[in-house]
Order: structure tokens, then sequence, then C-alpha cells
């Protein structure tokens, strides 16, 4: 056994389906955690990631929901919380975007980026993190973005939701490092997911942010999974409010 072994541990990744949340799914279930994944199209069964868990001889378990619906998102976390076996790792990874200059950036775009990308994760972390609290242990880990640091180009509503989690990350992590629970955020670099489809569809864009990236590629999904073991374990027990990039040396340049 290592600082890095989760056997025995319950991990919960919201935006499980596909992308950047099935890979944290699958690397947590490779180091011996258990996984619930949560998306609001996910499959009652025979999913991706609940094959991936599997393969990786872990247990799954399928919760749908979705994360622009406040009321079923207070739920989940009741649901949760109120379980007889406690969860031990929170992944908030669940999140949307939308493109638009700032000035034609509709009401309704804004605040359905805001619900899921960011009040959608407190109302759950709170939940969750209250019994991690009482049991005096627990990881939380939240994906942030190269936003939670920069501008970003006609996203004007996800990069205030990205800069929130940074702020969220710090904030819990100062109140719950006493209690044993480590608070820490992902920020993925450009990653190849549906999520940045637009950008990388895009010849004169996606040549700009290739050739701003020293590592010289666009990030996979599975690049995340030894930052997401490595907060998820014992090995970041002294690893607290950090927003840690995963950027190819984006940030760096």
């Amino acid at each position: 056994m290592t600082a890095f072994d989760l056997s025995g541990k319950l991990a919960v990744v919201t935006g499980a389906r596909r992308g950047i949340g099935r890979a944290m799914a699958r690397a947590l279930a490779e180091a011996g955690a258990d996984v619930i994944g949560v998306s609001a199209s996910l499959e009652e069964s025979g999913s991706a990631v609940e094959k991936d868990v599997h393969a990786a001889c872990r247990t799954f378990e399928a919760i749908r929901t979705d994360f622009a619906d406040a009321e079923a998102v207070r739920a989940l976390g009741a649901e949760l919380a109120g379980r007889e076996r406690p969860v031990d790792i929170l992944v908030n990874n669940a999140g949307t975007i939308r493109r638009a200059p700032a000035a034609e950036h509709a009401d309704e775009d804004w605040e359905l980026v805001l619900q899921v990308n960011l009040n959608a994760q407190f109302t759950l972390t709170r939940a969750v993190g209250t019994t991690m609290v009482t049991r005096g242990q627990g990881k939380i880990i939240f994906t942030a973005s190269l936003l939670s640091f920069q501008g970003g180009i006609t996203v004007p509503g996800y990069t205030a939701a990205k800069h929130g989690i940074a702020g969220l990350t710090k904030a819990l992590a100062n109140e719950w490092a006493p209690h044993g629970i480590n608070v820490n955020a992902i920020a993925p670099g450009y990653i190849a997911t549906d999520n940045t489809q637009a950008l990388q569809d895009d010849p004169v864009r996606s040549r700009a942010i290739l050739d701003r990236i020293p590592a010289g590629r666009w990030g996979d999904a599975d690049d995340l999974a030894g930052a997401t073991v490595f907060l998820a374990s014992e090995a970041a027990a002294y690893v607290h409010g950090v927003v840690l990039p995963v950027d190819g040396g984006w940030l760096g340049r």
C-alpha cells in the first residue's frame, strides 16, 4: 500500500459521462476507489465510464442529475450526505460553456453557466462537505480552468464562474483544513474535449493556442489522471487551497 492507494474509498465524480470527468473516474478506480458517476445524461447502465470502472475491478453507480436544476442538485446533496457509506472523495467536474461576445451574451446563458459551473458546485459541496467535517476526513477536488487565471475571449460567464471556483477552493480550504478536509482544484489547460471543439475547429485560434503551449500539443483528458489521484490521496495530505494547472506549460509562457 502506498500514499497514492485509494482502496476502500468512495469517490463521487460529477460530469463523469465523458471527457475529463470520465478520465478522472477511471483514474480513481484504477487507484482503488469505488465510483459514483453523476451526469445529466448518464446512462443507467452500460456507459463508457461504468465499463472503465468495472475494468479496474471497482464498483460503479450511475446517478442522473441536471446541474442546471438547483432543486435537483440540492436533492442529490441530501441523498449523498444521508447514505450509510460516506463519500470520501468529491470531484466537482460538471460544467457547461456558452460562447458569445460580452455585448451579445444573453442573460439566460450567463445564468445557466453560473448555475452549472458555480452555484451547483457550492450546493453539492456544502452538503457532502458537512459530512466530511463531521467525520474529520475527506478530499474535495474542483475542476477550475486556465480562465480561473485569465479572461478568455467571448466566454464572460464561464470566466466569471471559473474565477469563482478558484476563490471557493481557497475559502473552503481555509474553513475545512482544520477538520481534516483537503480542498483543492485542478485547472486543465487546452484539453481536446467537446467543450473546446469550437476552438479546435477554428484554424486560426487552434494554431495560436498550439503555438503558445510549450509541450507542443493539446492536452488529452488522461493528462488529468495523475493530478486527480494525487489530490485525492494521502500523498496530498498537506496540500490545501491549491489551484493546480495541468496545462502543458501554458501559464509559464
